[in-house]
């Protein structure tokens, strides 16, 4: 049955593509943490570093360029994306490009 073997197929290479996907996003951390610049239409730049995926609830810590210093985000309840919001700021991510919003504006942002 061809359907069973492209399910086995599925099942068998899923976790792998996953694992090479997170890698390939940049820098994956040996703890499971990933680490991202961005470059945002406003002319911020920041970095992200991610919780692993195991532990739950994820966070976020940001460090803004010229800012007073990391701030760590809690994630928030999002039907689509990664959504981090805590201290004023919310930073909203999906795929390679990720929306910050503080200081009651907001920019568009995007990693390598």
């Amino acid at each position: 049955m061809a359907w069973v073997d492209t399910l086995m197929e599925r099942v068998l290479y899923a976790p792998l593509v996953a694992a090479l996907t997170f890698a390939a996003c940049g820098g994956a951390f040996a703890d499971g943490q990933a680490r991202h610049d961005y470059d945002c239409t406003g002319g911020t730049r920041l970095t992200a570093e991610f919780s692993p995926p195991s532990e739950q609830p994820g966070n976020v810590v940001l460090t803004i360029a010229g800012g007073a210093g990391p701030v760590t985000l809690p994630q928030a309840m999002s039907a689509d994306g990664g959504r981090y919001v805590g201290e004023g700021i919310e930073f909203w991510i999906k795929g390679n490009e990720a929306t910050l919003t503080r200081d009651g504006g907001t920019e568009t942002c995007k990693t390598g």
